[in-house]
Formats: structure tokens, C-alpha cells, sequence
């Protein structure tokens, strides 16, 4: 897949389009996009054109249509499809992180406890999470876990955490046992 290189306008008309979308799942009007991103609706025709033409955007016809982001529109944005974007908080340094939302965790090594480590996928970027910095995650939404840990590396790119497991906990007489 080719990255497409976006202009900043048209990234921030893209996340706004995929936001309403996700709230709404239907097809979003310009005119709530221009209001999102406080720009005059005339823009935003002008921008969702050569979103069109990108395949990031199609446009719904109708009373009820509007705008719906393509597939193409979250690997643009490297946005992965969550089926529930379900929020699973995260913080760094005791301190929530805004703008970011956990879209996957993977527990690889868990059967080797003495190398407990977790991958966290992150929607948003780990540039400022270092070795040695305390991340907590969770809790999640059906189980309610909570994992604390140490990061222990990352993937930039990917937005990846690694992340040394210090702790983990369900609540007690929760369907998570």
C-alpha cells in the first residue's frame, strides 16, 4: 500500500469525517464537518473532492447523504476499523493521555511470567513514552483489566508499546476468571 501524503487540512477533514462517522454511522453532511473543524462548508466541498479523488471519501447521494470514509481513509490515517471503538484509557506517568485510545493488546509471552510482556497498540502516537517510563492500561471494557507496567521498548511506526508487565488486575468475581 502506498502511504498517501496528506495535507494537513485534509487530514484534520478526514479524522473529523471519521469521528462523526463512528458517532453517527451514517453518512456525515458537510456542513458537521465544517462545524467540527470550523471551517465555511464551501471548503469542505472543495477538500472532499480531492478526498474522492484520493478514494479516501465517498459521497452518499440523497436526504440523508453525505460523506462516508473509505477503508483507505483509516490506513491513510493509520486508524485501524475498530468494530466497538471501545475506549481503554491510557496513562503515562500517572497522567491520563489524551487524544489516544488503545486498540489492541497482545500478550504474547505469558506463559513465561519472569518475561511477562504486553504489546499495546495505540491509536495516536508513543513519541514521547520512554524506556523506563510507567504506563498503566486499562481498564478495559469487558473484562476490566488493568495492566501496569514499565515500557520496555517501542515501534515507532506502528504506534507500538512494549511494555514489562509489573501488574495486572480483573476485578475479583468478574467474568474475566
Amino acid at each position: 500500500m502506498s502511504s498517501i501524503e496528506l495535507t494537513s487540512s485534509q487530514k484534520t477533514i478526514l479524522t473529523a469525517l471519521i469521528n462523526l462517522f463512528r458517532e453517527s454511522e451514517s453518512a456525515v453532511k458537510g456542513e458537521d464537518i465544517a462545524e467540527e473543524v470550523n471551517r465555511n462548508p464551501g471548503t469542505i466541498r472543495n477538500q472532499m473532492q480531492s478526498l474522492k479523488a484520493l478514494q479516501l471519501v465517498e459521497g452518499v447521494p440523497g436526504p440523508k447523504g453525505g460523506y462516508k470514509p473509505t477503508a483507505n481513509a483509516y490506513e491513510a490515517l493509520d486508524v485501524d476499523q475498530m468494530d466497538e471503538p471501545a475506549v481503554v484509557p491510557l496513562f503515562h506517568n500517572d497522567e491520563r493521555v489524551e487524544n489516544t485510545n488503545v486498540d489492541g493488546i497482545d500478550l504474547s509471552s505469558v506463559h513465561h511470567p519472569e518475561l511477562c510482556r504486553a504489546e499495546i497498540h495505540v491509536q495516536g502516537s508513543v513519541r514521547d513514552f520512554h524506556e523506563g517510563d510507567d504506563v498503566q492500561v486499562g481498564p478495559t471494557p469487558l473484562s476490566k483489566l488493568v495492566i501496569r507496567g514499565t515500557v520496555d521498548g517501542k515501534d515507532d511506526t506502528n504506534n507500538i508499546l512494549i511494555l514489562r508487565i509489573e501488574g495486572m488486575e480483573a476485578p475479583v468475581g468478574d467474568a474475566a476468571h
